[in-house]
C-alpha cells in the first residue's frame, strides 16, 4: 500500500468534519463529489446552494447531496459567529458589524469560525485564495496550538531510494512560511514537523535532523567585526537542537549536521559517531525557508521525488493551503491529510 493509500484508509477509519470554503470553483467541486463517494470526510460547502446544485448537474457529480451546504448569506449561526468574532478581535478594534461582514462575504472566515466553536475540525482553501488569506483567519480565530507561536509548512517526500528515511519517505520543514525563523522557532518547527510525520506520514518514531552546512562543529560561524553576532547559520542550529532537547524531551532530535551525515549511515559513521539520528533521520529541518524550499524541488525536479504538501502545523486546528494551480486529486489528497491532522489534534 503507498503511502496515500494509507492516508485515505487512515483518514476513512475516523472521519472528519472538514470545510470547504471554495465550495463554487470547479476543481474543489469536483474533488468534494470524489471524497463524499469514497465516504472519505463529512463535509461542510460554503457557497450558494443553487449555484452549487447548478454546478453539480452540470458535471455530471451525483453524490454532493451527503454534504452539509452553508449558504453564507442565510446561515442561522451568522449572529453567533459574528458576535464571537467580535469578541476574539475587540483588542484589534473589530466592530459587531464588522464582523458580521466577515462572516457573510468572506468565506474562509466563516470556516474558521466553524472549527472554532466546534462545528467542524479543519478546512482547506488556496483554489482561488492566497496563502496569506488562507494563514489570516486561522490565526485570527484558530490561533497556534497550545506552546507554539510558528506556523510552517511540511512537505512529504516519496524517493524510490528505499535505504534512507523510512523506506524512502522524508519529511521536510518549513517549506512555506516562515522565512528565517529564530532558533526558538526552528525548534517549534522540529517539533511540528515531527507532529506531521506522525499523524500523516504514519511514522512510528520521528527521528529528526537539525540541518547546517556543518557537522558537529566542522565549521564555525564566521562573526561580524563590529557587532560580534554570526554572519552564518551554524550558532542557529546548534542552538535550536538544544531548546528543542530542553522544550520536547520525548523528541529524537539531533544536529547540528549535513544532510549527508543525516541520511546516509556511513557518512554518519565518519562525521557523527555516537549519533542516535545521524544516517537514520526521516524528518529534516532547514535552517530558514529559502534553504527548505529549494532544498525539496531540487529533490523533487533532479531526484523524480513525489512531493506533496505543503501541510500546514501549528495551528490548534488543521488548516491547509492549496497551490492555485491544484488539480482535483491535490484536493482529495488534502482532505485526507487534513483529516488525519484532525484526528490527531483531537489527542491533545
Amino acid at each position: 500500500m503507498s503511502l496515500l493509500e494509507q492516508i485515505v484508509a487512515r483518514a476513512k477509519a475516523d472521519k472528519q468534519r472538514i470545510v470547504l470554503p471554495e465550495a463554487e470553483e470547479e476543481r474543489t467541486l469536483k474533488a468534494a463529489d470524489k471524497v463524499l463517494a469514497d465516504d472519505l470526510a463529512d463535509l461542510i460547502l460554503i457557497g450558494d446552494p443553487a449555484n452549487i446544485k447548478k454546478e453539480a448537474e452540470q458535471w455530471g457529480l451525483t453524490h454532493i447531496d451527503k454534504a452539509t451546504i452553508i449558504d453564507p448569506l442565510h446561515c442561522e449561526k451568522t449572529e453567533e459567529y459574528a458576535t464571537l468574532l467580535a469578541e476574539l478581535r475587540k483588542k484589534k478594534g473589530m466592530t459587531l458589524e464588522q464582523a458580521r461582514e466577515l462572516v457573510t462575504k468572506n468565506n474562509l472566515y466563516l470556516g474558521c469560525m466553524i472549527i472554532k466553536t466546534g462545528d467542524a475540525d479543519g478546512q482547506i482553501s488556496g483554489a482561488l485564495s492566497t496563502t496569506g488569506d488562507t494563514l489570516r483567519p486561522a490565526l485570527q480565530i484558530i490561533k497556534c496550538a497550545p506552546g507554539i507561536t510558528c506556523v510552517s509548512g511540511a512537505m512529504l517526500l516519496i524517493t524510490n531510494q528505499k535505504e534512507y528515511g523510512e523506506d524512502g519517505v522524508v519529511v521536510m520543514g518549513d517549506v512555506a512560511v516562515t522565512p528565517n525563523p529564530t532558533a526558538d522557532q526552528m525548534a517549534q518547527i522540529a517539533y511540528t514537523t515531527a507532529q506531521t510525520a506522525q499523524s500523516v506520514a504514519g511514522f512510528a518514531e520521528p527521528r529528526v535532523a537539525m540541518l547546517s552546512f556543518s557537522t558537529k562543529g566542522s565549521a564555525k560561524d564566521a562573526k561580524d567585526k563590529e557587532t560580534g553576532k554570526s554572519v552564518y547559520i551554524i550558532d542557529k542550529v546548534v542552538e535550536a537542537t538544544q531548546i528543542a532537547k530542553e522544550k520536547y524531551p520525548e523528541l529524537k532530535v539531533d544536529g547540528e549536521m549535513q544532510a549527508d551525515a543525516a541520511l546516509v549511515p556511513s557518512v554518519a559513521a565518519k562525521k557523527a559517531p555516537g549519533s542516535d539520528i545521524a544516517g537514520k533521520a526521516n524528518v529534516l529541518i532547514a535552517p530558514c525557508l529559502e534553504v527548505g524550499n529549494i532544498g525539496y524541488k531540487l529533490v523533487q525536479r533532479l531526484g523524480g521525488a513525489t512531493a506533496i504538501g505543503p501541510v500546514l502545523q501549528g495551528i490548534a486546528r488543521p488548516v491547509n493551503d492549496l497551490s492555485r494551480g491544484c488539480s482535483v486529486d491535490d484536493i482529495y489528497y488534502m482532505v485526507a491529510i487534513t483529516s488525519c491532522q484532525a484526528q490527531d489534534a483531537k489527542k491533545c
